[in-house]
């Protein structure tokens, strides 16, 4: 059974930091893509950052590339995201995903943690 189980999430005051973590099981983790994406409420699901498998390349949303950084840890089968700098408008439901594309493509999502950026 695989399961991403993110975590880390919590209130911060404008300008502060979180970091994201998100573990996996029942995958072989070295071999997937693992993304980020955040759900304002009432908006669309985005994609916040993204890291290969290898963890070699790394890709961001604009609005994030300097503040945000994506990382993975292969022997711990987790991925993390470290959010500097956070805004108000950065209030969002943060999900894990990750996504092998083969024969048939293998894409899973965690259940979420809510980032809340607020004074």
């Amino acid at each position: 059974q695989v399961q991403l189980v993110e975590s880390g999430g919590g209130l911060v005051q404008p300008g502060g930091s979180l970091r994201l973590s998100c573990a996996a099981s029942g995958i072989t983790f070295s071999t997937f893509t693992m993304k980020w994406y955040r759900q304002p409420q009432g908006k669309e699901r985005e994609l916040v950052a993204g890291i290969s498998p290898t963890g070699v390349g790394t890709n961001y949303a604009d609005s994030v590339k300097g503040r945000f950084t994506i990382s993975r840890d292969s022997a711990k089968k987790t991925v993390y995201l470290q959010m500097n700098s956070l805004k108000p408008e950065e209030t969002a439901v943060y999900y894990c995903n990750a996504y092998l594309q083969m024969m048939v493509a293998r894409d899973y999502w965690g259940q979420g943690t809510q980032v809340t950026a607020s004074s």
